[in-house]
């Protein structure tokens, strides 16, 4: 695999309502304009296909591992733009009655699905100030591994929204030499403005990796609210790109160059002294 020094990526930042056919449409939107910008790697956020009132609204629209309208929409996006294409979440079935996964996707340029990451970290939280509960277990089985893969822009780990508040799995993810981290989220409105930003650009420093958020923002159908904020942060967490609010690509241009210089020159990964086992 060649792999390259820099390339330009995007986050598409979405309101993602109920309705699949009019979610993917965007996506492909803004998907394309991206493409058109030069990016060869495009991440969409979590639930991009679909956003219900409730977790268990996601079990109507759930597709068997490898065949589904939405996992279609993926592997044929990526091959036509020939790109890499982070497929954000996808529920899949599983062998339990009424669970699913939340399986984040990884599609090659050629529309082959290369990796496949099952969200480990379920949100099961009851935000008093705000009066919402949510509670995934009850909809969503966990998975239960790491996804680290290789691709042309180097070592790219999956991870998915709740998951940003483990350190633990980015170290054990930083073992596997990771130097990219997707991060499809959708935070709520009152937990991505006390900690989106804060807990995005740690995770970027604390493992010199570039982190790409690609987040859900703004009002939705359901009648809830996403904090968006989606951003391209490099190894110093620095924010090469954000997108406060509104829907479309974020782009930046991601240099593997100053990962490798940082990294080389600020070597604090080799002074670390405890390991995840």
């Amino acid at each position: 695999m060649t792999e390259t020094t820099k390339f330009k990526a995007a986050c598409i930042q979405l309101a993602s309502g109920s309705n699949v056919n009019a979610n993917l449409l965007e996506a492909q939107r803004f998907i394309e304009h991206a493409a058109r910008e030069g990016c060869r790697l495009v991440v969409l956020p979590e639930n991009f296909a679909f956003m219900g009132a409730r977790c268990e609204d996601m079990r109507k629209i759930r597709e068997k591992d490898n065949d589904g309208p939405i996992q279609h929409f993926l592997s044929q996006t990526a091959q036509k733009l020939g790109i890499w294409l982070v497929g954000g979440t996808v529920p899949l079935a599983t062998e339990r009655e009424g669970k699913l996964r939340a399986a984040c996707l990884l599609y090659n340029d050629q529309g082959q699905r290369v990796a496949r990451y099952d969200k480990m970290h379920l949100f099961d939280v009851n935000l008093v100030e705000t009066d919402e509960q949510y509670v995934e277990s009850e909809t969503i089985e966990p998975g239960d591994a790491l996804c680290v893969v290789d691709t042309p822009f180097g070592r790219l780990g999956l991870s998915v929204c709740y998951d940003l508040r483990f350190p633990e799995m980015y170290r054990a993810m930083l073992d596997q030499e990771v130097e990219i981290l997707a991060l499809p989220a959708a935070f709520t409105a009152m937990t991505g403005e006390a900690h989106w930003d804060v807990l995005l650009r740690a995770r970027a420093i604390e493992n010199l990796c570039h982190v790409l958020a690609a987040a859900q923002g703004g009002f939705h159908i359901s009648g809830r609210k996403t904090w968006g904020h989606s951003m391209i942060i490099d190894p110093w967490g620095s924010k090469l790109a954000e997108q406060t609010s509104g829907n479309g690509p974020l782009v930046a241009e991601i240099d593997r160059g100053f990962t490798e210089a940082t990294r080389r020159n600020f070597p604090s990964l080799q002074h670390r002294r405890i390991h995840c086992k």
